[in-house]
């Protein structure tokens, strides 16, 4: 079957028919302004429109869309460690990797701590790691290769997927920052073992900053505030901070990424920020303030082909 990607807008009636729920993606504006797109072969994808020129890359965001799991994890739940039955979780697999287009039992899975630790993918010995063999891979927030044919997998629900790829020396990465993640910059921590290991040069990577919780639905309080204000500047404080009259704070993390990333060499043209909030979608996609933690795990894949 040939994938199609559907403007999100002037497709929407064929994006209906096959799942309801997707009309939450319909926006106020063109699919040119768009960064993201949807992808759907049985199943929707989401993609990112900076990745589509190179051919050798694989890269897919979930939805919650189109699985077998039940209840508040319904229905494409792709964790192992929510509760879920585990056929489900393999079924799901099943379907996004058929969407996606690579096989799901060579992935490898991070194991996410809230911290900067990078696992580096250098042999076939990781291959389906998390999700057909046993894993030693722990407290894991990154992943890194340049092997091709070998998946790697990282998992959200509100956190920020960050997206790497070195266009020169083909080199993936994936990254989970969540707001611990962002004040300790898992960007630059990325950045640095892909020019330590790979020769990569920042200018040469292309980044993607996946579905997320927006602004306007992070409110946050001094705990947080007063780790940002620890690690940017002023001037970026306020561009990622807004004061509330109540004591409490709406925090951006896309554009805390978006800087953690420029700080770090990326040029700001190679950066695409998101333009879906896990949050104000939780019936599309997963939202652990929305659900208030009955949720499952959407996951970011990457992968780069011979």
């Amino acid at each position: 079957m040939q994938r199609k990607r559907f403007d999100i807008k002037t497709d929407a009636r064929f994006l209906l028919r096959k799942n309801e729920h997707l009309q939450k993606f319909i926006e106020p504006y063109s699919f040119e302004k768009r960064t993201s797109y949807i992808d759907y072969n049985d199943i929707p994808v989401i993609k990112y429109k900076i990745y589509d020129d190179y051919e050798n890359l694989i890269t897919g965001f979930s939805t919650r869309l189109c699985g077998v799991s039940k209840a508040h994890l319904a229905s494409l739940n792709l964790s192992f460690s929510r509760g879920d039955d585990p056929e489900n979780v393999m079924e799901n697999h099943k379907r996004f990797a058929n969407a996606v287009g690579y096989d799901y039992t060579k992935l490898v899975f991070s194991d996410q701590v809230h911290d900067t630790n990078i696992h580096i993918v250098k042999s076939e010995e990781d291959a389906g790691k998390g999700i057909v063999k046993a894993s030693d891979i722990k407290q894991i927030d990154g992943l890194v290769t340049n092997l091709p044919n070998i998946p790697i997998m990282t998992f959200y629900a509100d956190c920020v997927p960050l997206y790497f790829y070195d266009r020169v020396n083909k080199v993936i990465g994936l990254a989970h920052s969540g707001w611990k993640g962002t004040v300790k910059n898992i960007a630059s921590k990325m950045i640095d073992t892909m020019k330590e290991t790979y020769g990569s040069n920042p200018k040469d990577i292309i980044c993607a900053i996946g579905p997320s919780i927006c602004k306007n639905c992070y409110e946050v309080d001094d705990v947080v505030i007063d780790k940002i204000k620890e690690k940017y500047t002023e001037a970026e404080y306020f561009e990622i901070v807004e004061e509330k009259t109540n004591g409490k704070y709406q925090l951006d993390l896309h554009n805390a990424c978006r800087i953690n990333l420029m700080n770090s060499g990326i040029l700001p043209e190679n950066i695409a920020l998101p333009d879906m909030c896990t949050c104000c979608n939780a019936n599309i996609l997963y939202s652990h303030r929305a659900s208030k933690g009955m949720r499952g795990n959407l996951a970011a894949v990457m992968m780069l082909k011979e």
